[in-house]
C-alpha cells in the first residue's frame, strides 16, 4: 500500500549525526529473495520531512546483461545506510534529500546464505538562503523521480490554448455569418412564405422549448454538474494559495470531499429551480435524486474496491474510523445543505422559464432522413474528441501523479486547462446544437447534455490505454482501484461538462429565438 508510517529514524533540528546505528539483523533466504526482486525491479522508497518528499533506491546491481538479465559474475547490492541532507532557511526546513552510500553497500547476490546487515544513517544540516519557504516545492519539477520537463507542460498548455483559440474563432465566425444570414432571411419572409420553406431552425419555434423527458433526472444531473464545477474551482483555488497541502497524500481527496459537502446547497438550488421552471410538481423527489446522483455511485465503487483491498490484506483499505467520518459528513452536513438548497429554490427562486416563444400543444414531426455525418453518433464523437484533444497531454501528467505516486505541483496550469476544457466544450456544444436545430430536431436538451459530457467517456477510454501501456499495473487489486475510481472521475467530468454545455446552449437558444418574430 501507500499509507504513511512513522519511520524509526530520529532527527533533531540542527543536530548533525555522523553515523548512528538503526538496527542489526540477520536476513534469511525469504527476506533476501524479496529484497533482490525489489532491487531488480527498480523499487524505490519514499520518505517525508515536513511534507517534503525524498526518494531513494533500495539497492543496485552490476554486470548484468541488458537482455538476459542476471548472469554469472553479476552482483546485487543492498543499501543499508542512508544519508539525510536537510536545508534550512531561518527556523524553517526548505529542502530535504536522502542519498545512499555505495561504500557501505552489502552484497546479497547469494540469497541462500544468511547475511547480517547493519542498518544505519547520518544527518547533515545546512543553511539554504537561496530557497524561500513558499518556493520549497518548485525544485520537484526537475526531480528524476518526477516528470522532469516543466517546459512540456507549457508547450502542452500553449498548444491547447492555440487549439481552443482557433476553434472558438472558427466556430464564432461561422455561426455569426450563418445566423446573420438566417436572421436576414427570416425577417424578410412573411408567414405564408415561411411555411413554404423546406427547412430551418425557425420552423420549430413552437417545439424548441418543449421540456425534456425524465425532467427529474435531467435537472438533478445539471445541478450536480454545477456543484462539481464550483467545488473543483474552490479546490484548485485552495491548492494555488497553499491553503491545502498538495504534498500530503490524501489531502486533495479529503479537501474535495469536504468541498462537495459544503457546495450541496448550490447543486440542489440549481436543480430544483430548473425543475420548477419546467412546471414540475415533485420538487422533493428532485432534491432526493440530486442528493444521491453522485454519492451513490461513489459509495458503490468504494465498497467494492475496499472489499477487494481487505481480502488482499492491503493497507489501501480505509479504516472504519475514516469511513465513519465520511458517512457522518454526508449525513450531517451534505444532506441538510441539499434540503436547504431545495427549500431556497422553492421559496425564493424565479419559477418563470422566460421562453421567448410559445410551445405548441402537438409536437412537430422530426425528419428521419439524416446524413450520416449529422447523425447523433457522429456528433457525440466530435463533441467528445475535440475537447479531449485540448487536454490529453496534461492528462498524462495528472495520471502519472494519481497512479504513479508522484507529486503534482502545477495547479495553475491545471486550472487553466480546466477553464479551456469548459470553454471549448461549450462552444462545440453550441455549434452542434445549431446544426441539430437546422435539421428541425427539437429534442436538444438531453442531446446537448450528453454531447458535452462525452469528453468524460473519452477520458475513461484513455484510462484503458494508460493502464495497459503506461502504468505497469496488473492484478485484481490494482485493476479494481484503477478502473473503479477512474469510472467515478469520468462520471464527474461527464456531469460537469454536460452541465456547462447545457447552460451555454440554453443561453444560445433563448438568444436566437428572441431575435426573430414568431407567432
Amino acid at each position: 500500500g501507500d499509507r504513511r508510517e512513522t519511520s524509526p529514524y530520529e532527527l533533531s533540528f540542527q543536530d548533525d549525526i555522523e553515523w548512528r546505528l538503526l538496527c542489526k539483523t540477520t536476513l534469511g533466504e525469504k527476506e533476501l529473495t524479496k529484497l533482490k526482486d525489489a532491487i531488480h525491479n527498480n523499487y524505490f522508497f519514499e520518505m517525508f520531512i515536513e511534507d517534503l518528499p525524498m526518494w531513494g533506491y533500495v539497492g543496485d546491481f552490476e554486470d548484468e546483461d541488458a537482455i538476459l538479465g542476471e548472469m554469472q559474475g553479476s552482483h546485487t547490492y543492498l543499501f543499508p545506510h542512508l544519508h539525510f541532507k536537510i536545508g534550512t532557511n531561518g527556523q524553517r526546513i526548505v529542502s530535504a534529500t536522502v542519498t545512499t552510500e555505495r561504500d557501505r553497500r552489502v552484497d546479497i547476490t547469494n540469497v541462500h546464505k544468511p547475511t547480517t546487515v547493519q542498518f544505519s544513517y547520518s544527518v547533515e544540516w545546512f543553511e539554504d538562503h537561496t530557497l524561500q519557504w513558499k518556493d520549497r516545492m518548485t525544485r520537484y519539477a526537475d526531480s528524476r523521480f518526477l516528470p522532469s520537463s516543466f517546459e512540456i507542460h507549457w508547450l502542452s498548455i500553449i498548444n491547447s490554448f492555440v487549439l481552443v483559440l482557433l476553434l472558438t474563432a472558427f466556430l464564432t465566425i461561422i455561426l455569426m455569418r450563418v445566423l446573420k444570414n438566417d436572421f436576414s432571411r427570416y425577417m424578410e419572409l412573411d408567414d405564408e412564405t415561411l411555411e413554404e420553406e423546406e427547412s430551418g431552425w425557425k420552423l420549430i419555434h413552437g417545439d424548441v422549448f418543449r421540456f425534456p423527458e425524465f425532467p427529474v433526472l435531467f435537472c438533478a444531473s445539471v445541478g450536480t454538474g454545477v456543484q462539481l464545477i464550483v467545488a473543483t474551482f474552490f479546490l484548485l483555488g485552495l491548492a494555488l494559495t497553499n491553503l491545502i497541502s498538495t504534498t500530503r497524500r490524501g489531502s486533495i481527496l479529503a479537501g474535495m470531499v469536504v468541498l462537495y459537502c459544503l457546495t450541496c446547497t448550490v447543486g440542489s438550488y440549481v436543480s430544483t429551480r430548473l425543475y420548477l421552471q419546467m412546471n414540475g410538481k415533485a420538487w422533493v423527489r428532485c432534491v432526493l435524486v440530486t442528493a444521491g446522483l453522485f454519492p451513490v455511485p461513489v459509495a458503490t465503487v468504494f465498497m467494492w474496491v475496499n472489499t477487494v483491498a481487505l481480502v488482499h490484506g492491503s493497507t489501501s483499505a480505509l479504516p472504519f474510523s475514516t469511513i465513519f467520518t465520511v458517512a457522518a459528513l454526508y449525513s450531517l452536513l451534505a444532506c441538510p445543505l441539499t434540503v436547504l438548497g431545495g427549500i431556497l429554490a422553492k421559496n425564493y427562486a424565479s419559477h418563470d422559464f422566460n421562453a421567448p416563444t410559445r410551445t405548441t400543444k402537438v409536437a412537430r414531426e422530426i425528419p428521419t432522413e439524416v446524413p450520416w455525418y449529422r447523425s447523433r453518433f457522429v456528433q457525440m464523437l466530435i463533441s467528445g474528441f475535440l475537447p479531449f484533444s485540448a487536454i490529453y497531454i496534461e492528462l498524462h501528467y495528472i495520471f502519472a501523479s494519481m497512479w504513479g505516486h508522484q507529486i503534482y505541483t502545477l495547479f495553475g496550469i491545471l486550472l487553466f486547462a480546466f477553464v479551456l476544457l469548459i470553454i471549448v466544450t461549450s462552444f462545440i456544444s453550441v455549434a452542434l446544437l445549431y446544426f441539430q436545430l437546422a435539421r428541425e430536431d427539437h429534442r436538444w436538451w438531453w442531446s446537448t447534455f450528453i454531447n458535452a459530457g462525452m469528453t468524460g467517456l473519452f477520458i475513461y477510454a484513455y484510462s484503458f490505454f494508460y493502464y495497459f501501456h503506461r502504468s505497469g499495473m496488473s492484478g485484481v487489486l490494482q485493476g479494481s482501484f484503477y478502473f473503479g475510481y477512474m469510472a467515478i472521475i469520468s462520471f464527474a467530468f461527464f456531469l460537469m461538462l454536460g452541465s456547462a454545455g447545457f447552460h451555454f446552449s440554453l443561453v444560445f437558444v433563448k438568444h436566437i429565438y428572441s431575435r426573430v418574430k414568431c407567432d
